[in-house]
């Protein structure tokens, strides 16, 4: 395990240079935030209704009463409107987006979710493929190749005339920008000593929230959704001008020997499944935290600020903590708030103030970003450098899983959406068990091998004396700790 430190002695230490180096991988965490934030403006549907059509009031696709002469094309009672949609204002700041484009309101509805988890499951296999492709490849060649896809993709999008291929296209652009952001993320944790690991992480995280808060603005200025996809992908191209400095190279280590009989590997099948489990729940309940939130439908910003906002703040939160308690410690006591505000919303949400259910929905929304964001950072501080992009790859790519699950339940009317608060508040509670067996990795170098991993990973319940490094909620190092560890490893 102290390989790593040895080639930082090596080359210097995380001096002037390397420390330069990693905070200029925060610019392009700007450009990859404005194309990601991206999807929630192209998705915003603004005030409608059907223009000049005499047999329709000038009301939202509600079913309607017709007179006897006018024929009826569907069973509801609603019938396609013969005369165009007018849309009252802009979506977004965008007068034309492909929702006001393609008028997919009302019959066509369905189109949007659609699109939305066309776009998630994109980022989901972007992270699963590419995050292999790291550990394979190279961090430099995954953030290459995932920019130059990205920026061509953009072009498509932006030249793009039907609804498939707009589909098609999104998919593949949405793999390969988080493609890019998850190998940078990986380069600038492996660039960094372990003292500096958080405060670059959370930096990276902070800039991504300037591109989210920037996308309105760039939006007012081009009020076309297809002007803003073109600039969107020369944002993505000028990072191109950044891989020779901003993404170093891993070179990943041999791949080991076969482990042998004693070796504690069910604790990092624990780590494995942990991780994703956290991802999961943080980014299905969000959505719940938004519904209490904002019951009626809300007007774009409200939301939209109020969740990066809350971003920003859990960064700074983790900034604050995460070094001074432990990694652990905070992911489980924001794990147990994500469990405290579910429980109270579905339990007393009809018989709380209003003002109650406000502080909850805030303080929901504000822990699941926090378990997010540090679920991202100690799983990739866990994961041996062998398999650190992959198993990073499939812990967002669960996150995104779980944001799915809103937009098809948005597809069938937002039928089950309640049942879908209580899975997502069950399975909180049983992550909130297995935080308590996961390892402390504040202060340690990054395992390289899967051996390295497993005496990091070992069971802090199941076995040891009082005094090991590893029984929960404990500092991450005590004297003969790792002297004993060396000795059963």
């Amino acid at each position: 395990m102290e390989h790593e430190a040895r080639v930082l002695r090596l080359a210097g230490g995380f001096g002037r240079a390397r420390c330069l180096l990693a905070a200029a991988s925060w610019l392009p965490c700007v450009a990859l935030g404005l194309a990601l934030g991206s999807e929630l403006l192209l998705t915003a549907l603004p005030a409608h209704h059907c223009g000049s059509d005499p047999a329709r009031a000038p009301s939202t696709c509600l079913p309607l009463s017709y007179p006897e002469s006018v024929p009826r094309a569907g069973s509801d009672g609603a019938r396609p409107c013969s005369r165009g949609w007018y849309y009252a204002q802009p979506a977004a700041d965008l007068l034309r987006s492909p929702v006001t484009q393609r008028n997919l309101v009302c019959e066509d509805g369905w189109k949007v979710p659609l699109e939305q988890v066309d776009h998630l499951l994109g980022r989901l296999l972007g992270c699963v493929l590419l995050g292999l492709g790291c550990d394979w490849f190279g961090r430099r060649a995954v953030f290459v190749g995932s920019l130059v896809l990205a920026t061509g993709l953009g072009v498509g999008e932006a030249l793009v005339a039907s609804f498939p291929a707009l589909l098609t296209l999104r998919l593949l652009r949405g793999g390969a920008l988080a493609g890019a952001s998850l190998a940078l993320y990986v380069a600038r944790l492996e660039l960094c000593d372990p003292p500096n690991r958080l405060a670059f992480s959370m930096g990276a995280g902070l800039f991504s929230v300037v591109g989210t808060l920037l996308l309105p603005g760039l939006a007012l200025l081009a009020q076309d959704w297809q002007l803003l996809q073109g600039l969107s992908a020369l944002a993505t191209g000028l990072l191109l001008l950044f891989w020779g400095a901003g993404c170093a190279v891993r070179r990943t280590p041999p791949a080991p020997a076969p482990l042998s009989p004693g070796a504690p590997a069910h604790t990092r099948h624990l780590e494995e499944r942990t991780h994703p489990g956290l991802q999961l729940i943080s980014g299905g309940i969000r959505a719940s935290f938004l519904h209490s939130l904002v019951p009626s439908e809300p007007s774009f910003y409200w939301p939209y600020f109020l969740a990066a906002g809350l971003e920003a703040a859990a960064t700074v939160f983790l900034l604050l903590t995460a070094d001074l308690w432990g990694r652990r410690s905070v992911l489980l006591l924001s794990t147990l708030v994500l469990v405290l505000a579910s429980q109270l919303l579905l339990a007393g949400a009809q018989y709380l103030p209003s003002w109650m259910v406000l502080f909850l929905s805030v303080l929901g929304l504000l822990a699941s970003q926090t378990v997010s964001a540090l679920s991202s950072l100690f799983s990739a501080e866990i994961f041996p450098t062998v398999i650190r992009g992959a198993g990073l790859g499939l812990v967002l790519g669960a996150g995104f899983l779980g944001q799915a699950a809103v937009p098809l339940t948005t597809m069938h009317g937002r039928h089950g959406f309640f049942l879908q608060h209580v899975l997502f508040a069950s399975f909180a509670l049983l992550a909130l068990l297995c935080v308590l067996l996961l390892p402390e990795s504040r202060g340690r170098t990054l395992p390289q091998s899967l051996q390295e991993a497993d005496r990091l990973c070992r069971s802090p319940l199941l076995r040891g004396c009082p005094r090991q490094d590893l029984l929960p909620l404990l500092p991450a190092s005590l004297p003969g700790a790792g002297t004993q560890l060396a000795q059963e490893g």
